[in-house]
């Protein structure tokens, strides 16, 4: 998936109350910069780190730059927007790049389910049972080489989790899909530390037969596009 707009370089002043952070252009000036991500971003936000961001002449937009990646300034990148894999996911699956998922030709995005939620994806073909795929942007990483998830408590993502167990247990396929949104990962795993309700959701959904996929990807200034799958660690 391509970004809409060249991406350009820029330095991190700092990230705060979630979705803003200030950032440094090449040319000097200091601009407020949307930030797509509602998670801790550990390890994301030091200042000074290398980062690139979207322009946009939009004029409904009030922020005219959108952080898309973090620049490891070593060959890596990472990106921090959380609706991208989503994006990236779904081109993916329509373009049959998902081996575990080719045989589905309708995907219905943000599709109501469980308990006043909405399901990432509903895939459906005739003789197939329903799949039901929550994706997760993964962007921790503590160990050299293992990608986390999730970075902060996620209550939220704690719910989806026991969702998709009850799915399974209806006889759909429940999956949930872990983007790796870093190029410096070779295997994830869960942050059971960080949130052990998260942690303690995923092992009974195992257990109730949701299956795990995870992705990791390539990314570049130019796009971010999924890779090839990554064991669980």
């Amino acid at each position: 998936m391509r970004f809409q707009t060249p991406l350009v370089p820029a330095r991190l002043i700092r990230r705060y109350k979630r979705f803003l952070a200030d950032i440094r252009l090449e040319d000097g000036r200091d601009v407020t910069a949307h930030c797509a991500n509602p998670g801790s971003m550990m390890g994301l936000k030091d200042e000074g780190i290398k980062i690139w961001v979207e322009p946009n002449d939009d004029p409904k937009k009030k922020l005219k730059y959108g952080w898309r990646l973090v620049d490891h300034e070593n060959g890596h990148f990472t990106g921090v927007d959380t609706s991208l894999p989503n994006r990236a996911l779904r081109a993916a699956i329509m373009a049959r790049d998902v081996p575990e998922l080719a045989d589905y030709k309708t995907v219905k995005p943000e599709q109501k389910y469980g308990e006043n939620s909405r399901i990432d994806f509903l895939l459906q073909q005739q003789g197939l049972p329903d799949a039901y795929v929550e994706v997760k942007s993964v962007t921790l990483s503590r160990q050299p080489g293992l990608a986390e998830f999730p970075d902060s408590v996620t209550a939220r993502g704690t719910k989806h989790v026991g969702e998709l167990a009850e799915m399974a247990r209806q006889g759909h396929r429940a999956i949930l899909f872990y983007l790796v949104q870093r190029t410096d990962c070779t295997s994830v795993g869960i942050a059971a530390d960080i949130d052990p309700a998260y942690a303690a959701a995923f092992a009974t959904a195992l257990e109730a037969g949701v299956e795990c996929i995870a992705y990791d990807t390539l990314i570049t200034p130019d796009a971010i596009t999924l890779n090839q799958p990554l064991p669980l660690r």
